[in-house]
C-alpha cells in the first residue's frame, strides 16, 4: 500500500526524478516486457520465501530481529541497508538454491574414484548434502554465497540478476519489518511445486501491522 502511494505520486509529477521508482516507471513505460518479467519472477521468490517462514517461524523471528535491532522502527528497510543485514541475505540465499526461476545448473558427478573430506566417492557419484532442506547455515560462512550462480553465469547470465535480487530483498525486508505473520493452523504449509516452479499452494496467512506501519501512515498524511 504504501509502495502504490508513492507510484501514484511519482506518476503525478511531471518532471522525471532520479530515485528508483523513477528509473522502474520509465523502464516500464520502454521495455514493459522485459523488466516486468524479472519483477514477477523475483514476487514468485519472495511467495516461496514466505511459504517457508511459515514452516520456520524461528527463523522468521531472528529475521524480524536482526531487522528492528539494524534499521529501527522509525523507517523503513532501503536498498542500502542490505549489506547490513546478513541474515536476510541467507535466507534470499537458500530460496534462490530451491527454487531457482528455471533449473539451470545441472548437477555434477565424480568423473573417477576419489575421496573428499575423508570420505571415498566411487565413479559417477553425485553428492548434495541435504538438498530438499531449509538450512540457511549454508551461507552464512563469508563466501559461501559466491558458489551460489542461480542466474547462470558468464554471457549467457540473466541481465535482470541484479534488479531481480533487490526486489526480492526489498520485498521480503519489508514484508517481515511491517508485519507478523502466523500460520492459519497447526499444519505445516505445503511446498508442492507446479510444473513452471511456482508454489501451488497460495499464500494464506494471517498478518498483524506492527507499530512501524501506523507511524509511517500517521507520518505520510
Amino acid at each position: 500500500m504504501i509502495d502504490d502511494f508513492l507510484v501514484d505520486e511519482k506518476r503525478a509529477q511531471k518532471e522525471k526524478g532520479n530515485t528508483m521508482i523513477d528509473h522502474l516507471l520509465s523502464l516500464q513505460e520502454t521495455q514493459p516486457n522485459y523488466y516486468t518479467d524479472v519483477i514477477v519472477k523475483g514476487l514468485i521468490v519472495v511467495k516461496w520465501a514466505m511459504l517457508n517462514l511459515l514452516n520456520h517461524p524461528e527463523v522468521l523471528k531472528k529475521a524480524r530481529i536482526e531487522i528492528d535491532t539494524n534499521i529501527g522502527l522509525d523507517r523503513l528497510i532501503d536498498e542500502q541497508d542490505a549489506k547490513s543485514l546478513p541474515y536476510l541475505q541467507c535466507i534470499i540465499s537458500e530460496i534462490f538454491r530451491l527454487y531457482p526461476a528455471a533449473p539451470l545448473l545441472a548437477p555434477h558427478r565424480a568423473t573417477d574414484d576419489c575421496i573428499v573430506g575423508g570420505y571415498d566417492f566411487p565413479l559417477g557419484t553425485t553428492l548434495i548434502v541435504n538438498p530438499e532442506k531449509f538450512k540457511l547455515e549454508r551461507f552464512e560462512k563469508k563466501g559461501e554465497e559466491q558458489k551460489l550462480m542461480p542466474f547462470g553465469m558468464g554471457r549467457r547470465a540473466c541481465p535482470g540478476s541484479g534488479l531481480a535480487q533487490r526486489v526480492v530483498s526489498l520485498a521480503l525486508g519489508s514484508m517481515i519489518q511491517c508485519f507478523e505473520w502466523e500460520r492459519l493452523g497447526e499444519e505445516y504449509v505445503d511446498l508442492s511445486e507446479a510444473t513452471t516452479m511456482r508454489p501451488t499452494t497460495p499464500l494464506l496467512a494471517m498478518c498483524r501491522a506492527r507499530p512501524i506501519v501506523h507511524k509511517i501512515f500517521n507520518a505520510s498524511f
